[in-house]
């Protein structure tokens, strides 16, 4: 999840353990929430490649074996800094929730977090929420300033509600998916046919809106359902591909890493003396947040194209389509006959 979220988060949790305890109301959740950010800082790091830097971020920080054995130290510098030493106990506990939670919703997204290092290098990854949602981090937001700006009890009552709101707001993007992933999964046999597998997850911002990508034999195919669409009928952009590039530059670095860490919802192409590598996941045809350019010569270094930011063009369209009109993609692509 974004920044944001995570240090209202990890300040949520922090006031939960210790906020009713005697000491600064926002040393605590100010503490919380640098808690909550420090395992994001492994992207300071750079593994010697675009390619690399994207599939080795969320890894050890991430783990959760990591992290119980780091949440001691941080626990006890977390005291020490508020001045409550006497309660260690406590922040031992806040600790270790903090970094978990951070874990934890991150691997709710679509990206992919390593957390069973050192046991496996699995990228777990529900993406059922997208990176940003305001709908999940308001109620965290709203409830942590209450906590700040009001009375103890009231306001660390509500942010308990804050949390609450927010893992019941997750548990529905789950809920939501679920269902989702149910009419994609007819649609695409009854226009498709066979196909090699399915990916569900929201458009920015939401869950009403989600986006279908498809893999098959000729390519992929591109999706969009509004849970408040009138019908369940999906329309469809197909993207022809040559597949057979992947097995002709399935030895390369960089498509290894990525067909590894995208579970196979990636594209090559080939552009003049170049390759194209795109992480099929995130974005949608047109504007990809990953896309990297390959020399199958190793002559050049991997580099990565920037994502194309038209939001004069995709706010509006989002918006509307969201909301149940059957517009199609703000990019033109074409559209497969039902």
């Amino acid at each position: 999840m974004d920044s944001l979220t995570q240090l209202t988060l990890g300040a949520a949790v922090a006031v939960v353990a210790l906020g009713k305890q005697p000491g600064s109301k926002v040393r605590v959740a100010l503490t919380g929430a640098v808690l909550g950010t420090l395992p994001d800082l492994d992207v300071i790091i750079d593994y010697g490649d675009v390619v690399s830097n994207m599939v080795l971020h969320r890894t050890e920080s991430h783990a959760l074996f990591y992290q119980t054995l780091l949440s001691p130290l941080l626990a006890w510098l977390a005291a020490l800094c508020c001045k409550q030493q006497q309660y260690y106990l406590r922040w031992l506990l806040a600790s270790w929730l903090i970094l978990l939670t951070h874990t934890g919703i991150d691997a709710m997204t679509v990206y992919g977090t390593q957390f069973g290092l050192p046991f496996t290098n699995t990228p777990f990854a529900v993406g059922s929420i997208f990176i940003i949602d305001p709908l999940y981090t308001l109620p965290l937001l709203i409830g942590v300033s209450w906590f700040l700006l009001s009375r103890l009890n009231r306001g660390y009552r509500a942010n308990i509600a804050g949390l609450l709101l927010s893992s019941a707001y997750m548990l529905w993007s789950v809920l939501a998916q679920q269902h989702v992933s149910n009419i994609a999964a007819q649609n695409a046999q009854q226009q498709l046919g066979d196909y090699q597998r399915i990916l569900v997850t929201p458009a920015p911002l939401n869950t009403l809106l989600w986006r279908i990508v498809i893999m098959t034999e000729q390519g992929y195919a591109e999706g969009f359902y509004s849970l408040l669409d009138e019908t369940q009928q999906i329309s469809f952009s197909l993207i022809q591909q040559d597949n057979t590039l992947k097995q002709q530059y399935a030895t390369l670095k960089p498509v290894q890493q990525l067909q590894w860490f995208s579970r196979g919802f990636y594209a090559l192409e080939r552009q003049e003396d170049k390759l194209l590598l795109t992480d099929l996941r995130m974005g949608q045809q047109g504007s990809y947040a990953f896309q990297f350019v390959v020399d199958p010569l190793n002559r050049t270094a991997v580099t990565q194209l920037p994502m194309r930011r038209d939001s004069a063009v995709a706010l509006p369209w989002l918006w509307q389509r969201m909301w149940g009109t059957p517009l199609p993609s703000p990019y033109t692509v074409v559209q497969l006959s039902h």
